[in-house]
């Protein structure tokens, strides 16, 4: 008997947000992507759920998987949470950026 196993084009988790400085949370479901070069966020959501947005002292250029420019051009800011997953916990910065219909993207390492 042979077994064949199909590659998972999308892995999704749900997760939990927490705001380091009121300390509420929210739900949210994340993208884990293995070419993903860090965590990000939407900027609709974070500006949706009020997270406090810190100013990045360099701009960084964002490109799209397909090489393209993404529509958001830079990513100017980032937000401070604490990422809750099956009871591990662990403060985390990540990057605010347009996603269209994503919320959030974590790279996999």
């Amino acid at each position: 008997m042979r077994w064949t196993l199909k590659p998972l084009r999308e892995v999704w988790l749900n997760i939990g947000l927490e705001k380091v400085d009121t300390h509420r949370g929210v739900l949210v479901k994340a993208l884990l992507d293995s070419r993903a070069t860090g965590l990000f966020m939407s900027k609709k959501l974070a500006g949706k759920q009020g997270f406090k947005l810190e100013k990045l002292a360099k701009l960084i250029k964002v490109r799209n998987v397909d090489g393209s420019d993404n529509k958001g051009r830079s990513i100017t800011h980032e937000v401070k949470v604490n990422l809750y997953y099956r009871g591990h916990i662990e403060q985390v910065r990540i990057d605010v950026c347009e996603l269209g219909k994503t919320d959030v993207i974590l790279r996999m390492l």
